[in-house]
């Protein structure tokens, strides 16, 4: 094992043993490689490293500390990877929502509130039939994030976030060249919502598996 990631797993040992809590600050660098029979240099690339995945947060002129470790800011560090990703890995990343959003909106149609569902009947409304290309996906990414939010889960949302994020271009491209999408999305984000609201979690999960497949179905034609 290299000698930092050596230094990730020890560090990451204080944590899930309970030794080092959510807020907690580390001890100095050089009392805690010592403790650990690490270099100093081992320990900066480790704590860098555990910085990036939002597992510790470097305060300069205060110290290291652990930073809050709930689940929303820790995947906030999946957006980062899904940034890097290949367009050509596009197809994988609708295969994800394919798996997930459908049960989304199931679980939201037995949470969401009647305030939920004024807000998403309003934002179907600001969509207008001659919208273009980049205020449809615009709307199409928050009608998505709303019902993720509905469920009250957020981890669903971080992860909803970052996928969604993955799947933007291909969703552009297809408002581009595609007749109606415009019209389609409004009618099957309609359908969708109509579902949540009267509390039909399989309905909701049939026109949200529709509505992914569809653009994952004409990405795989696609030339």
């Amino acid at each position: 094992m290299a000698l930092t990631d050596e230094a990730i797993v020890k560090i990451k040992g204080m944590i899930t043993s309970g030794e080092l809590g959510p807020g907690d600050r580390l001890p100095k660098e050089a009392d805690l490689a010592a403790r650990l029979g690490l270099s100093r240099n081992s320990l900066r690339e480790a704590v860098k490293a555990l910085t990036l995945v939002n597992v510790l947060d470097v305060r300069h002129g205060d110290g290291t500390y652990v930073t809050s470790l709930d689940s929303a800011h820790l995947l906030d560090a999946l957006s980062f990877m899904v940034d890097l990703h290949r367009d050509d890995s596009v197809l994988q990343f609708f295969e994800v929502r394919r798996l997930l959003e459908p049960g989304v909106a199931a679980l939201a149609a037995t949470r969401i509130t009647p305030e939920q569902v004024i807000e998403l009947r309003l934002l179907c409304s600001d969509l207008a039939p001659d919208a273009g290309v980049e205020e449809l996906v615009a709307n199409d990414l928050q009608f998505h994030r709303g019902i993720a939010e509905a469920t009250g889960n957020q981890v669903v949302c971080s992860l909803l976030d970052g996928v969604s994020g993955a799947t933007q271009r291909a969703r552009i491209w297809r408002g581009v060249t595609q007749a109606g999408a415009v019209e389609r999305t409004l009618s099957e984000h309609a359908a969708i919502l109509d579902a949540i609201e009267s509390g039909d979690a399989e309905a909701a999960r049939a026109w949200m598996t529709a509505h992914i497949a569809g653009v994952e179905t004409w990405l795989r034609k696609a030339p």
